[in-house]
């Protein structure tokens, strides 16, 4: 079975995702480059999520600018490299206004966008958050899934198994605690027990907390991490505990580098929520977006890439739809954004909060090709 928060239908009328409506508009004054940042880890431990986001949106621009552009202006792309590092979330605001961006796709950590999504939206640059923790809703808008629309997608799954105790091992950061307490609280009040371990970053041996873990006789772990962890989790629970419950794995577990650390067999140990890669995506939308990411960087695409394609295309509808790149009327007309024929589906974002509304969601395992797909 598959859960499904407001499940969209699978598929979308294909505009290559509103480029065609960015043609030349005869009112722009300025035929300077309209400068957009990506905010994202490009390099580090999360660099494969990274360098996914920034080739989305880099193929949003080059399609874009082969129609001539916004308001008959070219592109340009800034890169924002963060590392994941809450350290360096002013730095990259400070950059963006140095390059003159009058907008960013990102960041992709919640650790990172609860500091400096507030610092873009008081420089008077519109921000379309790759991060889902609650705490940065309101900075801006988003089209990929929040912790009030994954909890209880993660909820309903482990109710379903008939569950009556659930350990957790957590990584304290912002957004992989947030949705650990959000469905810690939905549980225990269906009457499931629930005991939280937590786990450090950059550590290479989970034992110790598996161990810790296991002792409370779960009948189900829940891995509420970030992959570089998850991945040796599920590892370390394959060799040396090969009776441990069946365990789910929080969505930012979700990455190929997860399956070639951890290997196909561990990875099987575990179902995610969460959204496969591009390519198994549901849709004809997302089929079509899967193409022109190979034909554009010789490779698949993996988790992301295809929400920020989406949040740079919804930024250049908004910006052709008023006339500039104004800060307020470009965040408005964002917020504004709706039945935008998207890669993952129809976006429609709430103009009161710029969450996005019915936004896909799937319970996942891996397959014996180790690819994410969307469980029957």
């Amino acid at each position: 079975m598959t859960f499904i928060t407001k499940f969209l239908p699978a598929v979308f009328a294909f505009s290559l995702l509103g480029v065609g409506s960015l043609g030349p508009n005869a009112n722009a004054a300025s035929k300077d480059p309209v400068i957009i940042g990506v905010e994202a880890p490009i390099t580090g431990d999360q660099a494969s999520n990274g360098q996914d986001i920034f080739r989305g949106v880099k193929l949003a621009v080059k399609q874009a600018n082969a129609k001539g552009g916004v308001l008959n202006r070219k592109i340009k792309l800034v890169k924002l490299d963060d590392k994941a590092s809450p350290d360096l979330a002013s730095a990259m605001v400070k950059k963006a206004q140095a390059k003159k961006v009058v907008a960013v796709v990102g960041p992709y950590n919640s650790g990172v966008g609860i500091i400096n999504l507030p610092q873009y939206v008081a420089a008077g640059i519109v921000p379309l958050s790759m991060a889902s923790d609650d705490d940065t809703i309101g900075y801006g808008s988003t089209v990929q899934p929040m912790v009030e629309q994954i909890a209880p997608v993660e909820i309903a799954y482990i109710k379903s198994t008939m569950a009556k105790s659930v350990a957790m091992l957590v990584d304290p950061s912002d957004y992989t605690q947030g949705i650990a307490d959000s469905v810690k609280t939905g549980l225990e009040s269906a009457g499931i027990t629930v005991t939280q371990v937590p786990v450090s970053e950059d550590v290479n041996d989970y034992s110790a907390e598996i161990t810790r873990a296991l002792s409370t006789n779960p009948d189900l772990l829940y891995s509420s991490t970030y992959f570089p962890e998850g991945s040796l989790i599920a590892k370390s629970l394959e060799s040396s505990n090969p009776d441990s419950p069946k365990c789910l794995m929080g969505l930012a577990n979700v990455d190929p580098a997860f399956v070639t650390t951890a290997g196909i067999k561990a990875s099987q140990r575990c179902l995610f929520d969460g959204v496969p890669e591009a390519p198994r995506f549901p849709g004809a939308s997302a089929k079509a977006y899967t193409k022109a990411y190979k034909k554009a960087f010789g490779i698949n695409p993996g988790v992301w890439g295809i929400f920020s394609y989406d949040s740079a295309n919804v930024l250049f509808a908004a910006i052709q739809s008023t006339g500039g790149t104004e800060y307020t009327p470009v965040f408005d007309a964002v917020r504004k954004t709706a039945n935008f024929a998207g890669a993952t589906g129809s976006i429609t974002i709430a103009p009161a909060t710029g969450v996005r509304n019915d936004v896909p969601l799937f319970i996942m395992t891996v397959n014996n090709k180790g690819k994410y797909v969307v469980q029957p």
